[in-house]
């Protein structure tokens, strides 16, 4: 092997070159030095498989064989059309102000300190007030103290199952529904118990068998442009439900993950119907504010809310009060209620060009509700055609979307699929409905 000098001679430049330049051929794993001895070339490394089979005995059977991974939660390659996203594009978002509130955040206290394990007090208080903004005359609105800041409504998913209902106990859930917090229940070791949904929401006499049935203490449901189907409660069907659920001495775990996503309505909180502790309700800002900000807020009161917290500091102690701080900068300003309202219009051009495109180019796939709200459109399939199958071929042809089977808590009702269309580029619409249609027939 060459020694230090052998290698050095190759190079005519001053000390200072040589230098950098060693450095730079260590960086590249080229060469080795040994501190008394010398620099060498480094030997070629064999290339050979790595075993891993020993850890099928260490880990032992998974509890459970359903992926931990959603489509939508997939990379598309940059050419394909990716409709299966569950995020909105960065150029909906309102980037400008998060990038101010981030750099004004960094330059406060809560970018070295920590922050109360419930998140802090001005946050809450936005947070609370937002729900009370619904509340009608002679209900007592939820207080700050009431709200938990948490990173992400997916963290709450889990504590609140966890919680509240526990390993083995039941859970009433709307089918199809959010697929994460399925995978959250499971997580906690939760039953589900599935009762049908429609586009009013579901029937409050199902609703109320399956209490009665399994004698459940809680039911979650996105009552507002749910996910996947863009459905949306009537005021009735919330009312009626929330009264099962007094009855029943149980919880509603309202999810209001789009309630800046209104389009054709705004979202109206069954939670805010609610001030004796029967509502659990969960509130997102990933999706309007920006997902690299995961901040959301439970509300709950009474022994419930003391029971998250706890759940909450074991899992995570508190959430980063940097990014708490930018969410309460960026929601604060003036010019965030101005973006809502372009984002809003942004969504309903979108929605409209998509259901245009499908209609033009895949009528075979049927549309049965226009989302009032959401990132989402809810396809059902022609009978006999197998959703997965249908998603396969379709992005072999560079259209990439989700099979609905992820969103039904047991067996399909039918052939869905979903596509977002707040996340592609609404210019390839009409491509990617005629790839639809063309793997259709």
């Amino acid at each position: 092997m060459p020694s230090n000098r052998a290698l050095t001679a190759q190079y005519s430049a001053s000390p200072v070159t040589v230098q950098k330049a060693m450095r730079r051929l260590v960086a590249l794993d080229l060469v080795e030095t040994r501190p008394g001895v010398g620099t060498f070339v480094r030997a070629a490394r064999a290339v050979r498989p790595v075993d891993y089979g020993w850890q099928t005995a260490a880990l032992g059977a998974p509890a459970s064989r359903t992926g931990a991974l959603s489509s939508t939660q997939r990379t598309a390659t940059p050419d394909a059309i990716g409709m299966h996203s569950g995020y909105p594009s960065v150029d909906l978002l309102p980037e400008r102000l998060v990038r101010q509130a981030l750099a004004r955040a960094a330059r406060t206290d809560t970018a070295v300190t920590r922050t109360p394990a419930a998140g802090i007090p001005e946050l809450q208080a936005w947070f609370a007030s937002e729900l009370a903004a619904s509340a009608p005359a002679g209900i007592t609105p939820a207080s700050a103290r009431d709200a938990l800041v948490i990173s992400g409504s997916q963290s709450g998913l889990s504590s609140i199952f966890r919680a509240l209902v526990g390993p083995g106990r039941p859970l009433i859930v709307e089918s199809p529904t959010y697929w994460g917090a399925m995978l959250a229940a499971e997580q906690a070791g939760v039953r589900l118990v599935p009762v049908p949904t429609g586009p009013q929401g579901p029937d409050p006499a199902e609703v109320e068998r399956a209490f009665v049935r399994t004698g459940a203490r809680a039911f979650y449901a996105q009552p507002n442009f749910a996910n996947p189907t863009g459905a949306s409660w009537s005021r009735d069907t919330g009312r009626e439900v929330l009264d099962i659920v007094r009855r029943h001495g149980a919880f509603l775990v309202e999810d209001d993950w789009a309630h800046d996503l209104g389009i054709d309505a705004e979202a109206t909180p069954v939670s805010a119907l609610d001030d004796d502790g029967h509502a659990i309700y969960l509130r997102s800002l990933t999706k309007s504010v920006s997902p690299a900000l995961r901040v959301a807020a439970v509300i709950a009161r009474g022994p419930a809310r003391e029971r998250i917290l706890a759940d909450r500091a074991a899992e995570s102690m508190y959430v980063s009060g940097l990014l708490q701080s930018a969410a309460l900068d960026v929601v604060t300003q003036p010019g965030w209620r101005t973006h809502l309202r372009g984002f809003r219009e942004q969504l309903r051009s979108r929605r409209d060009l998509l259901l245009g495109s499908l209609a033009a180019h895949a009528p075979q796939a049927t549309v049965e509700t226009v989302p009032s709200g959401g990132l989402n459109v809810w396809a059902r399939l022609p009978d006999g055609r197998e959703a997965d199958a249908v998603v396969r071929e379709c992005e072999l042809r560079g259209l990439v979307i989700s099979p609905g089977r992820e969103w039904f808590p047991a067996e399909p009702s039918g052939p869905f699929v979903r596509l977002n269309y707040a996340n592609a580029d609404p210019s390839r619409f009409a491509e990617a409905a005629g790839i639809l249609g063309s793997v259709l027939g």
